[in-house]
Formats: C-alpha cells, structure tokens, sequence
C-alpha cells in the first residue's frame, strides 16, 4: 500500500518544533477510552487539539469503534502524542485506525509501548 507524502503546513511545523523537539518519550503511559467517547493518558483527558493542528478530522473530538473521523482524530493523536513525531503520526494514522482503533468496543487500553511496536511493524 503506498503512503500519502505528508507535506506539514507551517503551523503544524511550528508546533512539531516547539511541542515535540525536546520531548521525552516514555513508554510507561496508559491511554484509556469510555463510555462515552473520554480518552485519558495516565488518568488526565487526552487533549485532541495538537492533533487537529496536524488534520482536524473531528472537530468534535474522539471516537473509536468503526473506520470515521473520530477514530481517525484518536489514532492521529495516539501516535502523535506517543511517538513525538507530527511527520510519522501523520503518514501512519489512518492505517492505525483501520488495524487498532476502529476496533475496539466501549472501554478499551492502550500502552505506549503496545502503539511504539504497532509503529515499528508498519513504519
């Protein structure tokens, strides 16, 4: 499957260099998703907004369970916020949806170190 060039517009940019350059990626955190669409990383809300600098699938923030744009926004800000890597979430996010998060049912979990070995099989 060939994969979309992702071209980063200056204002995503500007954020992946003052966000993500000096970002220390742990692999201890655990995202979790509930019932009624709340995503947290080690019990704090998960914030969609630097993903939706990168695309703004979902303006209305995450979703998870089938292939649209709020499973697209989860998947966009997982890899980003786990990988520190605008330019790679950007490129594998929609296939991560497809493999990850459109199916999960109600109340799901996630490692970072279970997304950082997603990353690595399918870079």
């Amino acid at each position: 499957m060939a994969r979309k060039h992702y071209e980063p517009s200056e204002q995503s940019l500007e954020y992946s260099v003052t966000k993500y350059s000096t970002k220390e990626v742990k692999n201890t955190a655990i995202y979790k998703g509930a019932f009624q669409h709340s995503v947290t990383k080690d019990g704090r809300t998960l914030n969609p907004k630097p993903s939706q600098i990168i695309f703004n699938h979902s303006p209305t923030g995450f979703s998870w369970g089938y292939s649209g744009s709020g499973p697209a926004q989860l998947a966009l800000a997982l890899l980003l916020d786990a990988t520190g890597n605008p330019e790679k979430a950007a490129i594998l996010h929609q296939e991560f949806k497809r493999d990850v998060v459109a199916t999960w049912n109600d109340q799901w979990e996630i490692t970072t170190e279970q997304i950082l070995e997603w990353v690595k099989k399918n870079e």
